[in-house]
């Protein structure tokens, strides 16, 4: 299949998508051997529906965020700023209490960390408040050993990242973003933790679903705790604009051509239409950060899961991959961003119909699967 051909086949998806009313607005980028042969938009990106949604339309993409987020811890590793094995308390002292401080930055990436839930009464205000949602982590009690077991961190990954990263390096996590990893690629306002203030204009607006929200966790029970009612995801949050330019790190917003090209980057450099050519880390460290670290249960979200080293080894569409060739991250809101080794592709998926419905994503992956296909194997699903 030709550039023309799937961007062609692209277009029209997204364009039926939001004619049937399944979707507000929409952005694919894919991105193949360092190429953009995918750059589509459709719909509106603002509430009244009146606008278009453009190429450089910014998306609140929730735990999208967290694959970006990983890729520049990897990086720093690879420039020696971090390593896999760094105990955290040997930089951040105060988090070592109550038995955590053999944790590693090893165990944040792979969510084996054991501290997955903020205090169950978190506001909005505090967890937009770095220096107290940090405080908070560090005085919390472990739910299991580091290192034993798996659950998902929805909320706290990005405050433990970001500020191991910022205790170690003194920049934190949102410069390194900029510094090596956007700025280099010449996508700085395409990827954000925070979305800085003159850029807010182009944030699209998120809509609430048309259907019934989803049933929310059972009370109490750990997927309760670990993303509490005051801080739950959905459309009025994303819209927020204290939220919205908070270094949360657990999200962030983008678009979709900067995020796949942040993943085409990790799979070897950018061809064209960015500032820089070069991998973001070497082939070595590549095959470790897609290589499977977890097939089990989830002790947070209490179903079986999946887990590469800091990613979600999973593509949308079910799209059989070989084991350590796919790797990404998906987020509640229904937005995507991924790479496939075997067969070169990267790519991103931002919506603004808020919901945990991966119907879009899924429907482009099998699209690209088709054009450029790879190896067989199987997936799971982690979606935050």
């Amino acid at each position: 299949m030709s550039a023309n051909d799937i961007q062609t086949r692209v277009q029209a998806a997204i364009d039926r998508m939001v004619r049937d009313g399944a979707e507000v607005g929409l952005q694919v980028a894919v991105v193949r051997h360092g190429h953009l042969v995918v750059d589509a938009v459709a719909g509106a990106r603002d509430a009244g529906r009146r606008h278009p949604v453009l190429p450089d339309t910014l998306f609140y993409a929730a735990s999208t965020a967290k694959g970006v987020a990983a890729a520049t811890a990897h990086v720093l590793v690879e420039r020696g700023v971090l390593t896999d094995d760094l105990r955290i308390a040997d930089v951040w002292p105060e988090f070592g209490a109550h038995g955590k401080q053999h944790t590693t930055l090893r165990h944040v990436l792979l969510h084996t960390a054991g501290v997955p839930a903020p205090p169950y009464d978190t506001t909005v205000e505090q967890l937009c408040d770095w220096d107290h949602m940090c405080a908070a982590l560090a005085g919390s009690e472990p739910w299991w050993v580091p290192g034993t077991r798996f659950g998902y961190h929805a909320q706290t990954f990005g405050f433990l990242l970001g500020e191991t990263v910022r205790r170690a390096s003194g920049r934190p996590l949102s410069w390194w973003l900029r510094e090596a990893v956007t700025i280099p690629l010449g996508i700085e306002d395409h990827v954000h933790f925070g979305v800085p203030e003159p850029l807010l204009g182009r944030v699209a607006h998120q809509h609430r679903p048309t259907g019934p929200p989803p049933e929310p966790p059972e009370t109490g029970s750990p997927a309760d705790r670990a993303v509490p009612p005051g801080i739950r995801p959905d459309a009025d949050l994303a819209n927020r604009r204290d939220v919205l330019t908070a270094d949360i790190v657990s999200s962030g917003t983008m678009t979709a051509r900067g995020a796949a090209r942040v993943y085409a980057a990790l799979l070897g450099g950018v061809a064209d239409g960015g500032a820089g050519g070069g991998a973001l880390v070497s082939p070595t460290r590549l095959a470790a950060m897609a290589a499977l670290s977890h097939d089990g249960p989830d002790e947070v979200m209490g179903m079986p899961a999946t887990w590469a080293f800091g990613f979600s080894p999973y593509r949308p569409g079910g799209v059989a991959s070989r084991p350590g060739s796919a790797f990404g991250m998906v987020g509640s809101n229904g937005s995507a961003a991924y790479a496939d080794i075997d067969s070169g592709v990267a790519v991103a998926v931002m919506r603004n119909q808020f919901s945990p419905d991966l119907s879009a994503a899924a429907e482009i992956d099998r699209i690209v699967a088709d054009a450029f296909p790879g190896s067989a194997g199987s997936r799971g699903q982690t979606n935050g």
